[in-house]
């Protein structure tokens, strides 16, 4: 599979993460995008063995758009370090079932991830192992035929399954979960969550790294823009 990259210099690599690739080797044994960058760096700078290439942030195995990884350790060590402050901005567009009543929101809730079935959910606050999860939505069109919305969501944390357990939780399941929206989503389904847009403090330049990265042109996304 050809890799898409979107940007390169000596301490980042941003590429598009095709959907239903893991990022990096799970139990399937399916080829993962992690191994895949490092088959590309090898294959470029003709390297002997296996090329370095640091995992600084995740996108869930059915979703596609821009990632991030870290070409040298100081420059995934310090992007890392943006994570951990939170400075790493993530703009994400999403299909979902219903049209919001309103057309702005910050959504804030505090999400428990049951680590047995891989499934995170809205807890009451006083939860002691509950963590704080922010994120804001813009309606951008609606197609009332089809009952659908598309999003552009903006996150402010990093939970697991953040995007969708929230939007879920409001009453707006994002088209495709099968996990989140089954009872309105069928088998097969292509989950209609996309990462955007990615802006980033380069590791050694005083300067901001701004990628992003087109939706698929098919259903439901080709219904909007």
């Amino acid at each position: 599979m050809k890799l898409n990259v979107l940007y390169e210099d000596n301490h980042l690599l941003i590429v598009e993460k095709p959907v239903n690739m893991p990022v990096q080797e799970d139990s399937s044994k399916d080829m993962d995008l992690l191994n895949l960058s490092k088959q590309y760096l090898v294959e470029k700078y003709n390297k002997p063995g296996e090329a370095f290439l640091g995992l600084v942030h995740r996108l869930d195995r059915p979703v596609g758009g821009v990632i991030l990884f870290g070409k040298t350790s100081k420059g995934a060590s310090r992007i890392s370090n943006e994570i951990r402050l939170n400075r790493l901005d993530r703009v994400y567009y999403t299909v979902v079932r219903g049209i919001p009543k309103k057309n702005k929101a910050t959504l804030t809730d505090f999400l428990l991830k049951d680590n047995r079935t891989n499934m995170t959910s809205v807890v009451n606050k006083s939860n002691k192992d509950a963590k704080k999860a922010i994120l804001d939505y813009e309606v951008v069109q609606t197609d009332r035929k089809e009952n659908l919305s598309l999003l552009k969501v903006k996150l402010h944390t990093g939970r697991s399954h953040q995007i969708r357990v929230q939007l879920s939780h409001l009453g707006y399941p994002i088209y495709g979960d099968q996990r989140y929206g089954k009872n309105v989503n069928k088998p097969g389904q292509q989950i209609a969550l996309w990462a955007y847009e990615l802006s980033v403090k380069h590791p050694t330049k005083d300067e901001t790294i701004n990628v992003t990265c087109d939706t698929p042109n098919e259903f439901p996304w080709n219904l909007f823009i």
